[in-house]
């Protein structure tokens, strides 16, 4: 356990490296390609200078270079602000077509974008400013300033990926374990369970009180429902339309006629049927399950409450106790596999019950309510059948 938990640390120190590195060398490629973003603008920036010093100097030869400097630039966006005019002009911006007031306020606009992100170039003449240069990224580094962040999603999705892989491989293996532990505990109960019934059959010929031997007869009818139980788990089950009030009845009837008379039993259902596509077995050991889990939480002593309502087509099934209750952020807790409260639980119980609801019978259940040292009440919610 202690080697799966280190390598499970090593797994993500591991990736935590490899995001921290991708992002930090393309951030610092990123930071180069703006240097030379902006270096390439002060070269344009002093040809720029030398083209306005040659038109306002009759003496000055102008250099072919300069022009061809100028020219060179298609790709960095950029607002000229020419400043004895207060004029804005622009190069390398797609602008949709705009009336005079509009495509100023727009270049505007654009001039204040561009300076947050690159300190603006002047181009001055005997110390007059002459013009001012803004200019944002080029198409280019626009589109690597993205990749790091798209690159550590693509790297985290497949992370995650790895890891759901190995917990769904991980579950399908604890799941196979187990449905194979039941189905060989239902072989187990098998054999035994034959020897009880033909012992009763014999019991029935000698004088032997007939109750002592009808209570036998029910617990061996309890083991071979035990039985059908485990050899189910790991397949589908098959539903059949039944009456979700006398199923009910029936196993609260045998729940309390085995409980402790320390325990309050209270049942409160409909007088008529209802009827659902149901196992009778599975759904009779999820009342089973919900009934022993009260009685655990109370501790041997309190009351337990049973009731069905039925709304728009749907069936509510509550089971409340007077318990310790359940602390609400292990509301949904409860049915995960492994989770349990009790000292020598395996947290089987309701992860079961929540499989057999939600899995086989398409249903929902959930904690209804819960509070401290007052009880808790479970719901269990299954679409009726006409």
């Amino acid at each position: 356990m202690n080697k799966r938990i280190a390598l499970r640390w090593i797994f993500v120190v591991a990736s935590i490296m490899i995001i921290s590195l991708v992002a930090y060398n393309t951030y610092s490629f990123l930071n180069r390609l703006k240097e030379n973003e902006r270096e390439k603008m002060k070269i344009w920036a002093s040809a720029q200078q030398d083209l306005e010093e040659f038109q306002l100097s009759e003496s000055m030869v102008m250099s072919p270079v300069v022009l061809k400097v100028i020219e060179s630039n298609t790709t960095t966006p950029m607002v000229v602000h020419k400043m004895a005019e207060d004029i804005y002009d622009y190069r390398n911006i797609k602008l949709e077509k705009l009336d005079s007031t509009q495509l100023r306020n727009k270049l505007i606009a654009l001039s204040k974008e561009y300076a947050q992100e690159y300190k603006p170039l002047e181009v001055t003449y005997k110390d007059k400013l002459l013009t001012t240069i803004y200019y944002g990224n080029s198409p280019i580094i626009n589109k690597i300033k993205y990749y790091p962040a798209l690159l550590i999603i693509i790297i985290v999705l497949m992370f995650v990926t790895v890891y759901f892989f190995l917990q769904t491989a991980k579950s399908s293996d604890q799941n196979k374990l187990w449905a194979g532990m039941a189905k060989e505990t239902a072989h187990q109960i098998g054999t035994p369970l034959s020897s009880l019934v033909g012992w009763t059959e014999i019991l029935k010929t000698e004088n032997v009180n007939p109750e002592y031997i009808a209570e036998i007869e029910k617990d061996v009818d309890r083991l071979q429902t035990i039985t059908e139980r485990f050899s189910k788990i790991g397949s589908i089950p098959t539903l059949e339309k039944s009456d979700i009030v006398q199923e009910t009845v029936k196993a609260y009837e045998y729940l309390k006629s085995r409980s402790s008379k320390l325990i309050d039993f209270e049942i409160e259902v409909p007088s008529e049927p209802i009827f659902v596509h149901l196992n009778p077995q599975l759904y009779g050991w999820t009342i089973e399950n919900l009934v022993k889990n009260s009685i655990d939480a109370m501790k041997g002593k309190g009351k337990i409450y049973i009731s069905i309502a039925n709304k728009n087509d749907k069936v509510f099934i509550e089971v409340t106790d007077t318990g310790k209750g359940i602390p609400k952020r292990d509301f949904k807790r409860v049915f995960s596999p492994g989770f349990t409260t009790k000292k020598r639980g395996w947290g089987l119980g309701l992860s079961l019950v929540k499989r057999i609801i939600e899995e086989y019978h398409n249903g929902k259940i959930r904690v209804l309510k819960s509070s401290p040292k007052t009880g808790t009440t479970m719901s269990i919610m299954l679409r009726q059948t006409h």
